[in-house]
């Protein structure tokens, strides 16, 4: 069985951008609450790094926050240099 995909530092960075939103705007968890339908828990614990929520989360968090979702994705990132891909190897 392998393990599920996650990646922390990047799950810091978006909810460190979320909670500099939040901030800016004025918007508390529970606004986020009434703006999404998540409960204060599941807030809590998407806001807090604990979970390695969907791609829908992430669009109701912009909505809520009213942003585009790429505001929430506005920060440096360090892109990972890949082995070449197949098409790559079988040319060579």
């Amino acid at each position: 069985m392998t393990e599920k995909y996650r990646n922390q530092e990047f799950i810091n960075k978006v909810t460190k951008r979320i909670d500099e939103i939040r901030a800016q705007k004025g918007i508390v968890q529970e606004d986020i609450v009434d703006r999404t339908g998540f409960t204060l828990k599941q807030i809590w614990i998407m806001l807090n790094g604990k979970s390695n929520f969907t791609i829908s989360n992430l669009e109701a968090l912009a909505n809520a926050l009213e942003v585009h979702p790429k505001e929430l994705l506005d920060f440096d990132f360090d892109i990972s240099k890949n082995p070449p891909t197949r098409k790559e190897r079988k040319g060579k």
